[in-house]
This record gives structure tokens, C-alpha cells and sequence, in this order.
């Protein structure tokens, strides 16, 4: 993981092709994306994510009751087997903060570089209590070592996978 100004940089690196790579991100999301407070809203129940493929399409938590889903990104770019951009909406950060995620599927030798950037912390003022007390690059490390949770939890999801044997 690196972290410049409000950005963070986390990668990882699977044994499948780029194409792929994008493809198990995006429709296996649900299965690999750990679960929990610290990763989905939740809201005390256990949500399905849904990721709908295409510009304009919406990343969001459905649960089983008749609450509303729950909107965490809309989709700016989608570029399969490349790019996944998304204006992120934590819900912790409130209504009023947008940051962008982008997520790069590079090849390389043995199969795909996973390459994702989260940027634009900065409009969160200091004392907001999504920072949990952190300021400057404490808190961006605390959003660093999430997405590295992540994306471990994706390279290992990739692992378990027939295909990937």
C-alpha cells in the first residue's frame, strides 16, 4: 500500500488473465467482499452486494427486508479486462462527500496486476467521526489496510476457484 496527499494506492497480483480478473471482481463480488461493519453498511442485517455492469450502474447492498438498498457507488467508467471507476458514496462520510475508486487490471507475467486507488479524502473535515479520531495519514492508512483486506480477500476467492487451478 502507498498513500500520497488523500490518496491511497493498494495492489495485488492473480494467476488469472485480465479479462477475468475484471470479470470475478465484478460479478463475484458479492462472494468475495468481506463481510462485517467495517466493510459493508449493513445496517445490523446481512446484505447481498449488486454491482450493475455499465457507466451509470450503481453498486449497492440489498437486504432481505423491505428496507431500500443501500447505495455505495455509481459506476463512471467501466472498461472490461482494463478499468472500474466509481464516485464512491460511504455512508459514514454522509451525503455531502463523494471520492473516486478506480480499480486497473494490468497483465503481467503469470496473469493480472490488480491496481486500486481511492482518492479525495480531503473534503472530510479533521473532526468528522468517520475519521475515528484519525487525521492525515493516519487515516489514510486505516482506509489503505481495508482495501488491502479486500483485495486479499479477492486473490484468495480467485485461488479457491476452479478455473484458477
Amino acid at each position: 500500500m502507498t498513500s500520497v496527499g488523500d490518496q491511497i494506492t493498494v495492489t495485488t497480483r492473480v494467476p488469472i488473465p485480465p479479462a477475468e480478473a475484471f470479470s470475478v471482481f465484478t460479478e463475484e463480488l458479492d462472494v468475495w467482499w468481506k463481510r462485517g461493519p467495517r466493510f459493508r453498511p449493513g445496517r445490523g442485517q446481512h446484505g447481498t452486494l449488486v454491482l450493475e455492469p455499465g457507466v451509470g450502474g450503481a453498486l449497492t447492498e440489498h437486504y432481505q427486508d423491505d428496507s431500500p438498498p443501500y447505495m455505495l457507488g455509481r459506476i463512471e467508467a467501466w472498461e472490461p479486462g482494463q478499468r472500474l471507476a466509481l464516485r464512491w458514496h460511504d455512508g459514514r462520510f454522509g451525503d455531502a462527500l463523494v471520492t473516486q475508486l478506480e480499480i486497473r487490471f494490468e497483465p503481467v507475467a503469470g496473469g493480472t496486476e490488480v491496481l486500486l486507488e481511492h482518492r479525495g479524502f480531503d473534503a472530510l473535515p479533521h473532526d468528522h467521526p468517520a475519521r475515528d479520531g484519525l487525521v492525515g495519514g493516519d487515516f489514510i492508512s486505516m482506509v489503505g489496510v481495508t482495501w488491502a483486506d479486500q483485495l486479499v480477500a479477492c486473490r484468495a476467492h480467485i485461488g479457491r476457484r476452479p478455473s484458477s487451478a
